[in-house]
């Protein structure tokens, strides 16, 4: 009889390194927002996947950052390397194509950790020739000893099964935590902030100011429609011009693309109304951070 298991699985690494991209992969579904742009994960979210006897949890994480200058950035550092105390196993994700500084903090976080740690050369579609493949993974492997390394490319969605298969060897037996058909242990309010934010960043992804956040104030599942009000926090007023937009154009906009794709997610027809307000530097608040929702760990 296969034994049941299960555990935690932190996938850290850098900002924008594909942490996010490769938990939507591998869950074969849209448990976190993705965006081009760095910070985009800014929570702790736990994405469960099961199969067969073995259930496996990833954390997603905040990228860890080097410049944490501001309260938000120190919350996010916090927040991901609790996520690396709680761990069975890390998964550290890298470009197979490029190894920066800022990879190199994250694998120095990584010495006192005790959890095994597989190294995800991602974004391998990238290494031209192939050939260079191999002379990469020979690199990563002088870097420290680590327990396996699986390159794969999230965003194709190549040797995704390889790491699947890997995994469960590094889980401890245990019974299930979660509930077989549970995906992610956030609710939907919580998905309909982050799917608003996603829209914002895709959209003023050039003018976007981090200092930028969704609060849902409603969420109501009526009979025939889900009825949601979201205030967007900005820090200035200037900031608050940009995403409106000329005549409320950004904002009608945003609003729409965000309307579509949760009333695809939720299967009903949703009302979405936004307004923008100013809090004056509240990323640079713990109070007011965690007041629209973040945690402190």
């Amino acid at each position: 009889m296969t034994a049941t298991r299960c555990g935690f699985v932190a996938v850290v690494g850098r900002p924008n390194v594909g942490k996010s991209t490769l938990i939507n992969a591998l869950m074969g579904t849209k448990v976190s927002i993705v965006t081009a742009k760095p910070q985009t994960t800014r929570h702790r979210i736990l994405a469960v996947h099961t199969r067969g006897a073995t259930q496996t949890v990833f954390i997603d994480t905040p990228g860890l950052h080097r410049k944490a200058s501001k309260a938000m950035n120190r919350m996010m550092n916090r927040t991901a390397a609790s996520a690396l105390a709680d761990a069975d196993v890390v998964l550290f994700v890298t470009e197979a194509a490029r190894w920066t500084e800022e990879d190199g903090d994250v694998l120095r976080r990584l010495k006192s950790v005790k959890a095994p740690v597989v190294v995800v050369l991602n974004k391998v579609d990238l290494v031209k020739p192939k050939e260079k493949l191999l002379a990469i993974i020979d690199e990563t492997s002088r870097r420290r000893e680590f327990a396996d390394i699986v390159p794969l490319s999230a965003r194709k969605k190549d040797n995704l099964e390889a790491l699947l298969e890997l995994i469960p060897r590094y889980l401890p037996e245990s019974p299930h935590l979660f509930p077989a058909g549970m995906r992610t242990d956030r609710g939907a309010d919580f998905h309909a902030a982050e799917i608003i934010r996603e829209k914002l960043t895709l959209s003023l992804h050039q003018e976007l100011p981090y200092g930028l956040t969704v609060q849902i104030e409603r969420f109501d599942e009526g009979d025939t429609q889900t009825t949601i009000h979201a205030v967007i926090w900005v820090e200035r007023d200037s900031q608050k011009g940009i995403v409106v937009g000329k005549g409320g154009a950004v904002l009608k906009r945003i609003g729409r693309e965000a309307r579509l794709e949760l009333k695809e997610q939720l299967g009903r027809p949703v009302h979405l109304e936004l307004w923008v307000k100013v809090k004056d530097n509240w990323a640079d608040s713990e109070k007011d951070l965690l007041r629209l929702g973040y945690e402190s760990p």
